[in-house]
Parts: structure tokens; sequence; C-alpha cells
């Protein structure tokens, strides 16, 4: 039976340990760019006037996480750390990620499915899936504007301590590549405004052409974006793997697996899920579950004070375990993503 609908979030933590605790001055630093924006007379600068105070959407943003993944971006230095935030406060807000781009505005772009989120890797990690060949030979800003707003569902659907999201590309059938500055914006705008969120980027089924394509983009790649490129991942029956070396070697106990046969979809990628997109179907329940679960996050993070610095663990969790009482039934047996588990 075909699959129209994306997967729920895990509820189980993927082993996914608590954020670890800094070091005195790791806290100094991370203590100098919380008190800059949780000043209560903050503004942004150089933007429009009736906007430059925080809105409840970008406190939100401003997690503990998103503090210390620029921290880390920038090498600890809080105040190159406090203006590239700044810079990318003024980008979402130029970008229109808050109300230009929503799911009315975006959805036109969806109908194909050349993108779509599904399944979860074995860090719990959201995978968007991008098929090429669903692009249509116009490029528009919609075209990065769908890619930023995916991006944004999949932060939507991560549990407790994800942080990063799985992109999956297949190149199967594909007669085009997509125009290079097409990928060099959107390359600039993942590397400049969304640190440390790219976990992984599989690359399935790459025409030799794409290869000089690859090459002239790498020089625009910082070290961190190149390490995290799989080109031609293997898939077998236990599921997919970066390497052959490392599905030869796996067993039940390993950890090189990426991901489970039952997260990945059948077409393209040998998968058990035998996903269909469905435009109809799919992105009404796409839509509804992310609107519903980052409702959630917000009534838990005003609970816990609704300020810049809340961490995104502590939120999550307390989502997760609110969901997981909710699918216990009065005997006791615990649904979990539809199915009753003994």
């Amino acid at each position: 039976m075909s699959i129209h609908v994306p997967l729920p979030v895990p509820t189980h933590s993927h082993e996914t340990p608590p954020p670890s605790a800094l070091s005195e001055k790791e806290q100094t630093l991370y203590d100098r760019v919380l008190e800059h924006f949780s000043a209560v007379d903050y503004t942004l600068s150089n933007v429009n006037q009736e906007k430059a105070a925080l809105t409840v959407d970008e406190k939100f943003w401003l997690s503990y996480e998103c503090l210390l993944r620029y921290l880390r971006a920038t090498n600890w230095n809080a105040e190159v750390t406090i203006k590239r935030l700044e810079a990318t406060l003024k980008w979402r807000h130029e970008f229109g990620i808050y109300d230009k781009i929503t799911p009315e505005y975006i959805e036109p772009e969806t109908t194909t499915g050349k993108e779509f989120l599904f399944g979860y890797d074995t860090h719990g990690r959201p995978a968007i899936y991008v098929s090429p060949s669903k692009v249509g030979a116009e490029e528009s800003p919609r075209t990065i504007e769908l890619t930023i707003w995916m991006a944004e569902r999949a932060f939507d659907l991560m549990g407790p301590g994800v942080e990063t999201l799985a992109l999956m590309v297949d190149y199967a059938d594909s007669t085009r590549n997509p125009s290079f500055g097409l990928c060099r914006t959107t390359l600039d705008i993942i590397q400049t405004h969304y640190p440390e969120r790219l976990g992984l980027a599989l690359i399935a089924h790459i025409p030799w052409l794409l290869n000089a394509f690859i090459t002239l983009l790498t020089p625009f790649m910082d070290p961190y974006t190149r390490q995290k490129l799989v080109f031609n991942p293997v898939i077998n029956e236990n599921g997919l793997f970066r390497t052959a070396a490392d599905a030869e070697a796996w067993d039940a106990d390993s950890t090189s697996r990426v991901f489970e046969p039952d997260q990945l979809i059948q077409e393209g990628w040998n998968g058990s899920q035998r996903f269909t997109y469905s435009h109809a179907v799919y992105w009404e329940a796409l839509v509804k579950l992310c609107e519903e679960r980052r409702s959630s996050m917000f009534v838990v993070w005003h609970r816990m004070g609704g300020k810049v610095g809340i961490k995104e663990w502590d939120i999550k969790v307390a989502v997760r375990d609110e969901t997981i009482d909710a699918h216990v039934d009065v005997n006791g047996a615990l649904t979990e993503n539809g199915q009753l588990q003994s």
C-alpha cells in the first residue's frame, strides 16, 4: 500500500544527550551574546523602526542552541557572533520568513513534488528529498524560497538534540543541472544564515556532467559544508550507508548506517516506504503537522518564560513527553507512528 503523507516526528530520543555544559570561557562569551539580545530596550539598527524591536518569532528563534551555533561558527568571537546574528535577523525580515513565505504563497512551487520532507535518519535528522528532474526549465526566486521554506519546516520537525537536517538529492532521470547562479545563491544563504544546520547531503545517481559543475561550485563551499557531501551512497536491504565499506561492515550493533529502510522512500532510494507524492494529500498533511508542532513548541516556550535563550532541548523534550502521554491508551499501550506497541 502506498503512503502519501510525511512521517511524524519520532518519539524516541535517538540516544541524543542533552547539551553539554560550557567551559567557563564559553559561558562568559555566551552570556555576552545573550545579554545583548535580552536587553529590554534592544532594537535592530538600520531597519524600519516599527519592526526594530524583536518579535515573538525572533525571540523564539534566538534560542540557547541558536546562539551557540553562531558562536561556534565564529570561533567563539562574541562581537562577530552578534553582528552575524543581527545580519541574519535583518535577512529574515527582508526574505519574508515570517510573513511573506507562507504555505499559501509557496504552494504553487510544490505541486510536482520536486521537494518534500519524509522520514528521519538514524540521528533523527529530518530528510528533505530533492528531484532535479522535476524542476522546470524556468528558475525563479520562488525556487530558492521553496528550499528555505522546506528547511524551516525541517527545523519544526526536529526532536530533542537534533539541530541538523539531511538533504537527499536524486539525479535519476535528470537531463539538466540547476543554474550556477541559483546554486551559488542558495549556498550563500545556507552558509551565512544557517550555520551548522546541514547534517548531511546525500547525492545519488550523479551524471558525469555534474562532476564538472560540482568542481566549479566547490571553491564557494566552506570546509564544514564540503565534508557533509556524500556522492552515490550505498543502499542495500539493510538501509543506506556512506560507503561500500560501511555497508559491508555493518551489523546490528554498529552505528555506520545512515538510514534504516523504513525511513527511506522506495522510488530512487530503495527503501521500504512506498511513498508516492500526491500533492492534494501530502501538502495539507505536512502543513498541518508542522503548524501543530510549532504551536505546541510555542506554548511550551511561553510557559518557560517566552524569552531569548531558552533551550530547544527543554522545549522539545516537553513536547515529546506530552505527545507520548497523549498516545498512551487506557490500557497503557503506547501508540507510536500509528502502531500499538506491546
